[in-house]
């Protein structure tokens, strides 16, 4: 949605009224992920896609049925289903859409605000179903959303107190990984849509490897803040794409910047008074990642000494060391490439396997996205 958001702005100064379609589940090799969202107006313009292109006419028809009738309804487009056979859905997989008759206000004012998860009940029945005729304040389209924010707000219920709290606990997963998710709750599904705030790289150490690393980092859409101690190091000259420059030590750093558990760590300054105690702060905030340069021999040297300073064991472990995935390279962008695929790994549960050795693993037969 945020992407789409000064194309609506544009739309609503018009007065012009839009509904949506949003990819709501995808199997095989869908072409547009879960949270994908195409908007249609009244008339005929069009914005975003949830197919790539192979189902968008079908969908912009859903989407004027829907608003005929003033119903939410589930529609689903596979490769084996004759209806996706006559819109052309020949990349193969299958997608189930949530077809809206309008843009929810919950979803526009998260998508400003970030850090909310918006909750949206699915209609009954499942994909094809017949939703039934819409009623005043009855309808599923009429259905209020959950909004919940990172803080633990929330705006709205499910009509359960219990329901409500694993709602909670599933928005704040969905605000970690930042991808949204169906959940079955209240005997219902819900549609979590996530509008997260951009996440955030935290490098200690203004060497060379940082400086492609900030820009690897930007350009999947992380804000990056490096630190070091040394003013010649942490430059606007040598960093121009850094969020923030921090020259400092990684204490007065982490109280500047709020440190926490949404942000990742990279350690690179090869300095043992000043990683360590960066290491050990990460730790103790319990950032999501944390990850520091040096040798096994280094390491190994390195957690001894955290032990011996009061790290637990279990912080130890989280401790990604030497940091990166095993690429090969040895250039400094090549390292910052490693470094940044391990964070993203870690961000999102992946292996770092190679995805054919993972479909052999899994018998699946071919590539996994």
């Amino acid at each position: 949605m945020e992407d789409l958001l000064p194309i609506l702005d544009a739309w609503a100064a018009e007065g012009v009224r839009a509904g949506r379609a949003v990819v709501i589940r995808s199997f095989g090799s869908a072409p547009r992920p879960v949270g994908a969202v195409l908007a249609a107006t009244e008339d005929g313009r069009i914005a975003g896609s949830v197919s790539g292109g192979c189902v968008e006419g079908a969908a912009v028809g859903e989407i004027e049925r829907a608003r005929a009738d003033g119903t939410a309804r589930t529609i689903r487009y596979g490769i084996s289903d004759e209806t996706a056979r006559s819109v052309g859905l020949a990349c193969g997989g299958t997608i189930d859409v949530l077809v809206e008759p309008r843009i929810r206000p919950e979803l526009i004012a998260a998508a400003r605000e970030r850090g909310q998860v918006v909750a949206i009940p699915l209609p009954p029945g499942g994909p094809g179903a017949d939703p039934g005729p819409a009623l005043p304040g009855e309808g599923p389209a009429d259905q209020p959303a959950v909004v919940l924010d990172e803080m633990g707000g929330r705006t709205g219920t499910t009509g359960d107190p219990e329901a409500d709290a694993l709602l909670a606990a599933a928005a704040a997963d969905a605000l970690a990984t930042g991808r949204p998710a169906v959940v079955p709750l209240a005997g219902r599904e819900w549609l979590l849509e996530v509008a997260p705030r951009p996440p955030r790289l935290v490098i200690v150490g203004a060497v060379q490897v940082a400086i492609p690393l900030v820009a690897l980092a930007r350009t999947l859409g992380w804000r990056t803040v490096v630190v070091d101690g040394r003013p010649a190091f942490a430059t606007r000259e040598r960093f121009p794409h850094a969020d923030e420059l921090i020259v400092g030590w990684p204490d007065e750093a982490a109280e500047a910047i709020g440190l926490g558990p949404a942000d990742s760590v990279a350690v690179l300054s090869h300095d043992v008074k000043f990683d360590e105690p960066a290491i050990a702060l990460a730790l103790a905030r319990g950032c999501r990642y944390v990850g520091a340069v040096g040798s096994r021999r280094t390491q190994a040297d390195r957690r001894e000494r955290l032990r011996a300073a009061g790290v637990s064991e279990e912080g130890i472990a989280r401790l990604h060391g030497p940091i990166g995935l095993d690429l090969g390279g040895r250039e400094p962008a090549e390292t910052a490439l490693a470094i940044l695929a391990e964070i993203v790994a870690a961000r999102f549960g992946g292996s770092g396997l190679p995805l054919a050795l993972r479909a052999a693993e899994a018998g699946a037969g071919g590539p996994l996205r």
